[in-house]
């Protein structure tokens, strides 16, 4: 039996039974480490030289964490909100719901792509804006799972299509892995390979769109209000609104230039005591409440890295492989379908696509060429195998992040809300969209 595959199947199976996501992902790293050969100790050690690795990101939720409730201190959130329901307009007939039905949809949709690339503060934005806005969706009685498949599209597309913000990295990443393989391309043929499998992800919007169109009724709960955050804080004036705003942009220009969320969040929370706006012996208890807010991704972040390093450990990726590649027998057809089945499987279980390039590239490029691929074919199979199962996947930030948001009042489960729904609703049309790709270029 193969390590990968075990280990992923236990970790969804137990996962779609609701057990935590962290207690999954140790169970699937503890079968997958012993299938893999490498025994109790063996799989402990890989397991906890492997959960070093996910630290730098856990750190960095915290920090975005910390930032996005002291941000919320300020009441910009509630004026956000304010804006959203002015720009909507009156919800007194059926056609004006309707429309601030579909006004709310695009604007968070428009934030969740421009928190990608224009605005690189990948999933920040979320604990910030969501949470203030549930009271205005139950209200519509938009059904979270479409909020949730809208907010993953955003957290996604953009980095396939886009060479901008997160989307020059992946694109570079997937460059580089193919380049260092034997086979030179260049960003501009990423950006190029990508455009249809990126399409699958808008051919399953649309259709979530018609999935999730009835009203789904939620209960109006009060939000608790983390202690250090003012709730008297509904109006905005303008000195509060500057210094809120230059936070944001210090923590945005920061993150540029030291490459780190970590440093950038820092930068928007000093700006924010420097000024005043938050106040000094508010401090302490705004940034723990902050990173309790995002200590649940920082934990499933730290317990998948731990799970891809055991799974790496075992050899079972390269096996994985070669046994697709026995059962292609020369066909490229299907020989782009087991490779693209191959990528949703790793990337499920690590829940990066960031980190499954690597991985995949050192064997799927010389398996490609030996199988008579172009090179942008070979290029939308790196890519696409890599993004599949970053919607879909327990471990992932791009379901994790919209859980945060929409299960602030507790009606919103990760694993049926978030994963499941943007499981079938993108990864389906990505692997056609990916194949045809594949074989067409």
């Amino acid at each position: 039996m193969n390590a990968v595959v075990i280990g992923v199947i236990l970790v969804l199976i137990l996962s779609l039974l609701r057990v935590n996501v962290v207690f999954s992902l140790i169970c699937g790293a503890l079968a997958g480490g012993l299938v893999g050969g490498l025994g109790m100790d063996g799989t402990l050690a890989a397991f906890t030289d492997g959960v070093g690795g996910g630290a730098e990101v856990a750190l960095s939720y915290a920090m975005l964490g910390g930032f996005a409730v002291a941000i919320a201190s300020t009441g910009l959130p509630e004026a956000m909100v304010r804006g959203i329901i002015s720009i909507s307009g009156k919800k007194d007939t059926a056609y004006s719901k309707k429309r601030s039905r579909a006004l709310i949809l695009i604007l968070i949709l428009i934030m969740a792509c421009l928190s990608q690339n224009a605005i690189p503060v990948h999933i920040a934005f979320i604990p910030l804006l969501i949470p203030p806005l549930l009271s205005i969706l139950n209200d519509l009685q938009i059904d979270r799972r479409l909020t949730a498949t809208i907010l993953t599209f955003g957290l996604v597309t953009p980095y396939m299509a886009l060479p901008v913000g997160y989307g020059e990295i992946f694109q570079g990443l997937v460059a580089s892995n193919i380049t260092s393989n034997g086979l030179e391309v260049t960003s501009n043929q990423v950006t190029k390979a990508m455009i249809l499998p990126a399409l699958g992800m808008v051919v399953g919007l649309l259709i979530a769109l018609i999935t999730y169109r009835k009203p789904r009724v939620y209960e109006n709960k009060e939000l608790p209000v983390p202690e250090g955050v003012r709730e008297e804080n509904s109006r905005l004036d303008l000195k509060t609104l500057i210094f809120s705003i230059l936070s944001i942009l210090a923590a945005l220009s920061v993150q540029i230039w030291t490459d780190s969320m970590i440093f950038g969040a820092l930068a928007g929370i000093v700006v924010l005591y420097a000024t005043g706006t938050v106040k000094w012996k508010e401090a302490d208890n705004i940034l723990t409440n902050g990173m309790r807010l995002m200590a649940f991704i920082g934990f499933v972040m730290i317990a998948a890295s731990g799970f891809a390093n055991v799974i790496g450990e075992t050899g079972d990726v390269e096996g994985l492989v070669e046994s697709a590649a026995s059962a292609i027998n020369g066909s490229q057809a299907l020989g782009a379908f087991l490779m693209l089945v191959v990528g949703l499987l790793v990337t499920m279980g690590i829940g990066s696509s960031f980190s499954t390039v690597p991985v995949i590239a050192t064997i799927f490029v010389p398996l490609a060429v030996e199988l008579g691929f172009s090179p942008l074919a070979i290029i939308a199979l790196v890519g696409t195998a890599g993004a599949l199962g970053d919607a879909g996947s327990p471990a992932s930030d791009s379901t994790l992040g919209p859980t945060s948001g929409l299960n602030a009042d507790g009606q919103h489960n990760h694993i049926w809300d978030s994963v499941v729904p943007t499981f079938l609703h993108y990864n389906l049309p990505v692997i056609a969209l990916g194949w045809i790709a594949a074989m067409i270029l």
